[in-house]
């Protein structure tokens, strides 16, 4: 159902695992569709590729999330390419974890670097999105349910980087509910994409937490970005959607 014509949507981290999943239901839905990436530039192409070839313009804009001067020529390149911005979905992120923090040996550094990502970047650009998105636009955030049920150690600042993300979007959602802009959260459970490189299967201690002890498809978290786009979703905006098979019930 092509209900999301006419949009022009920002995917952060649109390159590769769940971010190409969104990239391309948005696009199927009918939206114009611009991701950004770091470093994998063919992979980049190739999702634009994907993109036209169901009917929509793609652009892919290398942007370093963690460098907040970054998010507003981003923003203004978008409108400058595309006319607009109606929808902005903050997929790109880091997972540094498994250490916990009374470790004398934790990477310090990248949990910084994490925080810079997955916090301030992603306020930035959110920001910068604000002022120059459509009223009725849609503001779209990528969590994880660890923000609001850790169940196993080794995941604090990974976790709080994510709660972070969830106060800030439920007081974005009242500042720009005048407009009709909407902002959501979507928390994730366990996925098998990149960002768990190297796990091919999820441990059965973490499938047993859960009350349907299986992984989560992507594919489930991109529908759930595109209905949350969509005209159906009008009136949800301060919410945090859970997609974890349980894992917080």
């Amino acid at each position: 159902m092509k209900n999301l014509t006419g949009k022009v949507a920002l995917v952060t981290g649109g390159s590769r695992g769940l971010g190409v999943a969104i990239a391309l239901e948005l696009a199927e839905a009918g939206a114009d569709v611009v991701i950004t990436y770091s470093q994998s530039a063919q992979k980049a192409k190739d999702v634009v590729s994907k993109i036209e070839a169901l009917g929509q313009r793609g652009l892919a804009i290398q942007s370093d999330q963690g460098d907040i001067t970054a998010s507003a020529p981003l923003v203004e390149q978008v409108v400058k390419e595309f006319g607009s911005l109606d929808i902005l979905v903050n997929n790109a992120a880091l997972a540094n974890q498994g250490s916990k923090i009374d470790d004398p040996n934790a990477d310090t550094q990248a949990w910084d670097r994490m925080w810079q990502v997955n916090v301030l970047g992603v306020i930035s650009t959110i920001r910068a999105a604000s002022k120059v998105m459509n009223n009725g636009g849609r503001i779209i955030s990528i969590g994880t349910g660890l923000a609001t049920h850790i169940g196993v150690p080794g995941v604090t600042e990974y976790a709080a980087t994510k709660a972070a993300i969830v106060g800030y979007s439920k007081g974005a959602a009242r500042d720009l509910g005048a407009r009709k802009i909407t902002v959501n959260v979507i928390q994730p459970g366990i996925m098998l994409t990149d960002m768990q490189a190297g796990i091919e299967d999820v441990p059965d201690f973490l499938l047993n937490m859960k009350a349907i002890p299986e992984a989560v498809e992507i594919e489930d978290v991109a529908a759930a970005v595109s209905f949350l786009s969509g005209p159906n979703a009008n009136n949800i905006t301060g919410a945090v959607l859970d997609i974890n098979g349980g894992w917080t019930a």
